[in-house]
């Protein structure tokens, strides 16, 4: 196997790599890179590095009322605080104080400067919602959570809903699950909620799907609303917690993050060892059997342009060819359209797509060759990364959940959500 790469990550400060890395947030659906391409704050990937000066915060006074003290902690820009609206005539206020142990990230829609990393809606297909529609159709909220980590070994890092404005505060209006906690602290819900999903045995070929959670306000662990933006809050989940682990999935309704540790990542393919698959897959001449024509599959950035050695294959039972128009269709653009297809060789009906390779190292389970295809759309990945992602459940729109291909975010269809490549190798 290729040696994978370990850049800017290290272990200890003294270390001349460059800053501590915490871990990495990828898009799901990205498939490497923004449709645009990756600027500035926002791009397909945000790793989370120490910072110079720590920037995290943590609960310190609650004002049960408005006080002046509260009022004056509202509009102290320097202050950080979250108000919470139990009525026209009562706000709880709770005061934040600088931590010097942590260091805090925010993600969410908006553009404004607290903001991180930008995250924009991903819609099935790769393809993220124009800046002209983003304001009127996004559900992602515009400072949707936080991550707060441990500057120090093991740099744990933990999530929390909502994220503070370009005035240090989050308020909770009327209308938000919000709820006082026996130690007198309040606490709350965004309207669209942040779900997380831990996976079990970890981010590897082992891995299992956990279930679907809900964090709140302070980081406390609930099981889910009946639908995203229900008043009524589900029941907490005591013994879990809100830290993240290598493979958690993060859903800010409208786009579903992953979460990889610097460690984890650090044992992931690179887009090196998948360009070296690639060619290795190249190298073994695959043949049209019906063209007898040589395949290639295009180089990782040409990820869209569909090539005219480009293999395509009937996605029920798996078999590669190289394109060719027969049943009156005779356009390559227009076959992509087409639901189903026979294929010669087996006169199994199904979908007709051509294939591509997955670009994103950071969901890949393993490093093993490309031999299985996501269906319906095409994408090509190792036997364990695609069974891991066929039984993910990921949240669509307000209350459903199912299975997509974390390249594009299509949901997936056929029994399995995936099939195996039936190459046939040259003659001679």
């Amino acid at each position: 196997m290729f040696s994978v790469g370990q850049e800017n990550i290290s272990s200890s400060p003294a270390s001349t790599k460059g800053p501590v890395k915490y871990g990495e947030l990828i898009v799901l659906g990205c498939n490497g890179s923004l449709p645009n391409g990756d600027k500035g704050r926002r791009k397909s990937r945000f790793a989370l590095c120490r910072r110079n000066k720590a920037n995290g915060v943590k609960p310190s006074t609650v004002h049960p009322s408005c006080t002046p003290q509260a009022a004056k902690a509202v509009s102290n820009k320097e202050q950080h605080s979250i108000s919470y609206t139990l009525s026209r005539a009562q706000t709880v206020v709770v005061e934040y104080t600088h931590d010097s142990n942590t260091d805090m990230f925010q993600i969410g829609r908006s553009t404004e400067t607290p903001i991180d990393f930008v995250v924009t809606d991903t819609l099935p297909g790769g393809h993220g919602l124009s800046d002209g529609g983003q304001a009127v159709q996004s559900t992602i909220s515009r400072f949707a959570c936080r991550i707060i980590c441990q500057r120090n070994p093991p740099y744990a890092a933990r999530i929390y809903a909502a994220g503070f404005d370009s005035s240090k505060n989050i308020f909770l209006g009327e209308k938000a699950a919000k709820w006082r906690m026996q130690d007198g602290q309040m606490d709350g819900l965004t309207t669209n909620g942040v779900l997380v999903m831990h996976p079990r045995h970890g981010f590897s070929q082992g891995s299992k799907p956990g279930l679907w959670r809900e964090m709140s306000v302070c980081g406390n662990v609930f099981t889910l609303r009946e639908t995203r933006s229900s008043q009524q809050r589900g029941k907490m989940v005591d013994p879990e917690s809100n830290e993240l682990v290598d493979g958690s999935l993060v859903d800010l309704c409208g786009a579903t993050l992953l979460w990889r540790t610097a460690e984890g990542l650090a044992h992931t393919p690179t887009v090196k060892h998948l360009e070296a698959l690639r060619q290795e897959l190249n190298a073994g001449r695959p043949q049209c059997p019906v063209g007898l024509n040589t395949l290639a599959f295009p180089s990782l950035r040409r990820k869209d342009v569909v090539d005219e050695k480009q293999p395509w294959a009937y996605l029920r039972c798996g078999h590669v060819h190289g394109y060719h128009g027969w049943g009156g269709r005779r356009h390559p653009e227009v076959e992509a359209e087409c639901p189903e297809r026979e294929c010669p060789m087996c006169r199994t009906r199904g979908p007709y797509k051509p294939l591509w390779l997955g670009c994103e190292a950071g969901v890949y389970v393993d490093a093993e060759p490309p031999t299985h295809a996501f269906v319906p759309c095409g994408h090509v990945g190792s036997e364990k990364t695609t069974a891991f992602w066929s039984q993910i459940p990921l949240p669509h729109g307000t209350h459903a959940f199912h299975a997509a291909c974390p390249f594009c975010i299509e949901p997936l269809g056929g029994e399995s959500g995936r099939v195996r490549l039936l190459f046939q190798s040259p003659l001679d």
